[in-house]
């Protein structure tokens, strides 16, 4: 197996290299500051659009009512459930 060279590598290498790292040190650095523009950014409401209309919003959908029989029959049904559970509870502690 051959030995691992002691030589240092030439300085036309190490030039070339040094300036690669700058160039990727520049490109990470102007990464940073967007980024930083990014978060100084308010968040929120989006900015507002000039001069686009507007659609007429729709009428919003009516709610539907129960009777007094319909919410009767609801209570009902749900204190039965209710009754149903706390009968589970208390046998199955």
């Amino acid at each position: 197996m051959p030995r691992a060279s002691s030589r240092v590598p030439d300085r036309e290498l190490l030039a070339a290299a040094l300036e690669g790292l700058q160039l990727q040190r520049q490109r990470i650095d102007e990464q940073i500051r967007q980024v930083r523009e990014l978060l100084g950014v308010r968040r929120g409401r989006p900015p507002a659009v000039k001069a686009v209309a507007k659609a007429p919003a729709a009428a919003p959908a009516k709610r539907r009512t129960l009777s007094a029989e319909a919410r009767k029959r609801i209570s009902l049904a749900q204190k039965r459930r209710w009754a149903e559970y706390r009968k589970k509870l208390a046998g199955g502690s």
